[in-house]
């Protein structure tokens, strides 16, 4: 009899449900797109109302419904993993309840402990998404040891809380305040009847814990072996790779717990708001796109936006005849004046030189963070396996792998992290007696792009500038920022 585990990935801007049998199919999928993030004030940015859980709730029941529409019964439904956008900060009332919506990672609240603010009321708890999920699924205070990045007083080593008074006191946290740890692959507890009744699936289900996003979705890619990258191009873009060993000190890195105990997800600084600025783009000017098509080619076209946009930037030359992208949509913590830049326009440029700017952006920021991680772990990067939509894009994948100067390879399915929770719930449950069998399951590759000479070549020369760019546009956004602010 066929055994089925579900894998639960809500990001920034989506929740996705996906069912898996234990050959590895998926065989029902769920999603509901997020509302946007409310921005009350400049640096702010909030989950509106109780968005995570009601768009979680809402891609369930339609994963269950395209699951018993099959044919399927959700009796043989033997677990699920969860995983929920990190490094954000729940509030919670006594009851459970949210005493204030939940903090986005962008919000600069969460660049310092947790301080009380008149606004939010009375707080009983503070917890991360996976825990507030965690509990709506469970009734159960509970969270994975995994996720709690930031300002908690966590001990990676021994994947529990700290026993260090001091660091108790630099997080402003008491124990009474946060909930109970357990290591990824172990039980948050059982699926509640009302939850149950909620999502569509059997009150008593066990729901697992795994760690946090970027670490389930290295498991679920696949990307195990040393020397193989992963990059996850979410709206948070990250880069990282698998070890043995805990590097507490590391300059060009943070050193995380990994979605499997005794194993650690490395991973430098990323690029924020990466896709996001993407979807900016497409947004903003890929309706011009579109126009052209309908009017002049093809007036049936369905071709989507992203599609339209990618097909014009690969007709421009690699380096975008000299445009360069500074990716600072987002400003990082140690520099909140820092803004996005284009420099280099002349006459030759077009939107389509502006979007593959974009995109050769991300990659060129990626590098300058990658290669001090790899000559620090004395590991260079052999290979890149790249998940998230954004590996849909022919375009990006090739950029990747011409920036970076090594293979690029994607999977079939491009929902890593929910893979990721898959292999955590299929070993609890028995299903598989290891990650390698998981991913021998559940992991298919798909196709590989190989650098091209002439254009890493012209990408080093690019990235030396890309990387001296601050120096010279620091001065200048910091007195943006004081006028904007």
């Amino acid at each position: 009899m066929t055994a089925f585990v579900v894998g639960v990935d809500v990001g920034t801007q989506s929740a996705k449900v996906l069912i898996f049998a234990d050959s590895g199919e998926v065989v029902a999928e769920g999603h509901q797109a997020l509302r946007p993030l409310e921005i009350p004030a400049p640096n702010r940015a909030v989950h509106p109302d109780d968005d995570l859980w009601d768009a979680l709730a809402a891609a369930f029941r339609s994963a269950v419904a395209g699951f018993t529409g099959s044919g399927f019964d959700t009796a043989d439904i033997k677990a699920m993993g969860i995983c929920i956008i990190r490094c954000c900060r729940v509030l919670l009332r006594a009851d459970g309840s949210l005493a204030h919506p939940v903090i986005n990672w962008m919000d600069e609240r969460l660049d310092h402990p947790h301080a009380h603010e008149d606004q939010y009321g009375e707080v009983s708890y503070i917890t991360t998404t996976s825990g507030y999920i965690g509990l709506r699924l469970t009734g159960e205070r509970v969270d994975t040891c995994a996720n709690l990045i930031g300002w908690w007083p966590v001990d990676d080593v021994a994947m529990d809380w700290s026993d260090d008074p001091e660091l108790w006191d630099s997080c402003r946290l008491n124990r009474d305040q946060v909930f109970d740890l357990v290591k990824p692959g172990e039980e948050v507890g059982r699926l509640s009847a009302e939850a149950a009744d909620a999502i569509g699936l059997p009150a008593g289900l066990p729901v697992v814990a795994t760690a946090h996003d970027k670490a389930v979705e290295a498991l679920g890619s696949g990307a195990l072996e040393p020397g193989v990258g992963l990059v996850s191009l979410g709206t948070y873009i990250a880069a990282m790779t698998h070890g043995a060993r805990y590097v507490p000190d590391a300059e060009s890195f943070w050193t995380f717990q990994a979605s499997l105990p005794g194993s650690f997800l490395y991973e430098c600084w990323g690029v924020r708001r990466g896709m996001w600025s993407v979807s900016w783009f497409r947004d903003e000017f890929g309706a011009a796109a579109a126009s052209g098509v309908v009017a002049v080619n093809d007036p049936d076209s369905d071709a989507s936006l992203e599609e339209l946009l990618n097909a014009e930037a690969a007709a421009v030359p690699a380096g975008s005849d000299g445009l360069l992208t500074i990716h600072d949509w987002a400003a990082p913590p140690h520099a909140p004046f820092r803004k996005g830049a284009m420099i280099g326009f002349d006459g030759r440029h077009t939107r389509a030189h502006m979007y593959r700017s974009v995109l050769e952006g991300i990659a060129l920021r990626l590098k300058a963070h990658m290669d001090p991680m790899a000559a620090e772990l004395d590991q260079p990067f052999t290979r890149l396996i790249v998940s998230g939509g954004g590996a849909n894009s022919d375009l990006m994948m090739q950029i990747l792998a011409d920036v970076l100067g090594v293979p690029a390879s994607r999977n079939e399915l491009r929902s890593s992290a929910a893979i990721g929770c898959a292999v955590n719930a299929g070993m609890a449950a028995g299903l598989w007696a290891s990650a390698e069998e998981a991913t021998d399951r559940l992991v298919t590759r798909d196709d590989t792009f190989e650098p091209i000479v002439e254009h890493t070549r012209m990408y080093v020369e690019l990235s030396a500038i890309e990387s001296s760019v601050h120096s010279h546009l620091d001065p200048v956004t910091e007195c943006l920022y004081q006028i904007s602010s």
